[in-house]
């Protein structure tokens, strides 16, 4: 009993024991796994979380991406997209190569950093310079601040550094660029004035491309083309497409017109030109045979051959008629002052000091013109041109030892000037009236009129004689059936060979017999500088002074003789010197012991037929004074202002004479406006009778 209470009371000790222990071991449990399910959940939110935040920022960062490059290809062109993307793509900075193989600008150039020691070494001196300089403007740092700000300083440091260099690189690369530009355009602007006259401005569309005329010649092809194949359908009997090829031709011969550069071209030029293709595609179809192409061709050829040597013949006769006609203003002037000066009494037609007429120790001209206002501009560019001041230099020994000299200035007295003037019947009262109205200042003025010379008849004259032969009427007034000579040089049938004011140069003694020494001056020329020095000049015995013309191979005998006769080739070397007529000093005491006149007459007679030379007097003078001329310098005389339009500016400016020898004379419409102000400058064109004419600049 005792044992089975104790056993029962053991029993129930366990049993209680064990329903103890088991809340005991629950709560254990749960204090355990409840933390841990707490933080395994937690943890697999936060990771959700971060997951959905991850996946919005990446959305953002996309939008934000494709937007910032959409900016970027707006600002940048795709070469300069590919370097930053290659140089970008394996997170390293930017490589200077990179953009000198890209060829850009050097704005982008960025500090290249590529050793990572090389650039902690860099932070920290930049750091410790950091400090030194916050220490030096009384800044306290503090030495516990984090290493993280003092990189972000340095970062945001190197960063102003950089765009401050860049900003500089930029200000100087502008700089340059603008410079180059400016020089450009300063060279540009040189070049225009040697350029193509028409082409005045270097911003026309036909400057920018070197064939600025292909459309104007495709067109000019094309309607030749046409033209070809419009004669072969005529040939085959191909009406309808010989009537289609006319309209095109005329369409594209109106659209050309006289344009001779493609910006002259109308708008509708390109469409006119695959109007025409078309139509010539078609004819080659139909009509293309080598031969018969290639004789239409050689036949227009020598048809268009034909016209321009008959253009040209034309045109030398227009050229040379228009430079030997007087001006409508000049002979209304002529033809006013006639009026008037006969209008004078016989008192009031007499110019003062005619006594210095035959003074032989005056300076005397010779000028022969049938030309008012050319011989007032001769006249008056002499006369002022002469009031220079002389210096004359005195020296008297001082003390044995040294010569003390002294300078005398003297002017020169423009009484001493005397011009004598030759002219014909016609303009006799023109030429009095004018120098009347405008006398010279004190220089003496005399006009003669050469028909007035009854020395100068046929008899004694043989220009006079050969003039009056049959052969050299029909030479000059039969124009419409010119002579096979005639026709050959059209120049040589000018009207001032029938001129004894040309000729009148060959008989200086017999117009002036008092006189020692005499200055001839042509009427298209203008004096720039004191003319008195020439009577100074020792002539060595020679006849004529005179600047020579010949260069290495022109301007020489041969030009002007024909020394396939035998009288020019035994007497004259064809390689001789040439010279000019329009300034010419002449010893006339020379002159009449050598007989010059006659000299001139001789060869005169012996070319009757113009079998020595062509007509003129600068091949006679050339025989009469061959030997017997004592050549001037260079400076003295300038020609080629009449023909040549590439006369040195500085001789221009420094010639004591400068000639408008051929046919752009300066009084005329075509005379060469770069020259012409040389001449103008000595008219006065307020003068009342030249405003009357309408004469003006």
């Amino acid at each position: 009993m005792a044992l089975k209470r104790g056993l029962s009371s053991v029993g129930v000790h366990r049993n209680r024991s064990s329903g103890s222990r088991f809340p005991i071991v629950i709560l254990v449990l749960f204090s355990v796994l409840a933390p841990l399910v707490f933080f395994v959940g937690r943890g697999l939110y936060i990771s959700d979380q971060n997951n959905v935040q991850s996946g919005y920022t990446k959305q953002n960062v996309d939008w934000r991406e494709r937007l910032a490059l959409q900016s970027i290809k707006n600002l940048f062109t795709k070469e300069v997209i590919d370097v930053v993307t290659t140089s970008t793509a394996d997170l390293g900075p930017l490589s200077l190569d990179s953009f000198r193989k890209g060829n850009l600008s050097a704005s982008w150039k960025v500090v290249e950093t590529s050793v990572e020691d090389d650039a902690t070494s860099q932070s920290n001196l930049k750091a410790a310079e950091l400090k030194q300089e916050t220490s030096k403007d009384g800044k306290l740092l503090d030495d516990d601040r984090s290493p993280d700000a003092s990189a972000k300083t340095l970062r945001r440091q190197l960063r102003d550094n950089r765009r401050a260099k860049r900003a500089a690189e930029l200000v100087q690369q502008d700089d340059e660029a603008t410079l180059k530009l400016e020089n450009a355009a300063i060279e540009r602007s040189r070049a225009v004035d040697s350029a193509v006259l028409g082409r005045y401005n270097i911003w026309r569309r036909e400057i920018e491309n070197e064939n600025s005329d292909s459309t104007v010649r495709l067109m000019r092809d094309q309607i030749i083309m046409a033209q070809v194949y419009i004669g072969i359908a005529k040939m085959k009997n191909k009406l309808g497409l010989q009537q289609e090829l006319k309209i095109r031709v005329k369409e594209s011969q109106r659209a050309v017109g006289e344009s001779t550069v493609d910006a002259d071209l109308p708008h509708s030029a390109p469409e006119k030109i695959k109007t025409m293709g078309k139509v010539l595609s078609i004819a080659r179809e139909q009509l293309y045979d080598c031969k018969l192409v290639t004789g239409k061709l050689r036949a227009m050829l020598q048809r268009s051959d034909e016209q321009v040597r008959s253009l040209k013949k034309q045109s030398t006769f227009l050229s040379q008629l228009a430079a030997k006609t007087i001006p409508n203003a000049i002979h209304c002037l002529s033809m006013r002052l006639t009026i008037e000066y006969y209008l004078l009494p016989l008192e009031k037609r007499k110019f003062p000091r005619s006594e210095n007429l035959e003074n032989p120790n005056l300076y005397h001209y010779a000028l022969f013109s049938d030309n008012v206002l050319a011989a007032s501009v001769v006249v008056n560019s002499t006369i002022m041109n002469a009031k220079v001041i002389q210096a004359a230099l005195s020296c008297v020994t001082v003390l044995v030892v040294l010569p003390f000299c002294t300078s005398r200035t003297e002017l020169i007295d423009p009484s001493k000037h005397v011009f004598h003037l030759v002219t014909d019947k016609l303009n006799f009262g023109a030429m009095n009236m004018w120098f009347l109205l405008n006398p010279p200042g004190k220089a003496t003025i005399h006009v003669e009129n050469v028909d007035e010379f009854k020395w100068l008849n046929s008899s004694y004259c043989p220009v006079l004689r050969q003039l009056e032969t049959a052969a050299m009427k029909e030479y000059y007034f039969k124009a419409d059936n010119p002579t096979k000579s005639a026709s050959s040089n059209l120049k040589y049938r000018n009207p001032k060979y029938l001129s004894m004011l040309n000729h009148l140069r060959f008989y200086l003694p017999q117009v002036y017999p008092k006189l020692d020494k005499i200055l001839f001056l042509d009427d298209d020329i203008v004096v720039q500088n004191d003319l008195t020095r020439l009577w100074s000049v020792d002539l060595h015995g020679k006849v004529n002074g005179a600047v020579e013309t010949c260069g290495e191979s022109f301007h020489r005998f041969d030009k002007y003789l024909n020394f396939s006769n035998p009288h020019i080739s035994r007497n004259f070397d064809p390689n001789a010197c040439g010279w000019a007529y329009g300034m010419n000093m002449f010893d006339l005491k020379e002159w009449k012991k050598r007989d010059i006149t006659g000299i001139y007459h001789k060869w005169q007679n012996m070319n009757e037929d113009r079998a020595l030379w062509k007509l003129g007097t600068l091949p006679p003078g050339l025989i009469t004074f061959y030997g017997l001329t004592h050549p001037l310098e260079k400076s003295w005389h300038v020609l080629g202002l009449g023909y040549n339009p590439s006369v040195d500016k500085k001789e221009i400016e420094h010639a004591a004479v400068i000639h408008y020898n051929g046919n752009m004379k300066p009084w005329l419409e075509l005379a060469m406006t770069k020259y012409r102000s040389y001449w103008t400058k000595y008219i006065k064109y307020d003068h009342p009778y030249l405003r009357s004419c309408n004469l003006s600049e």
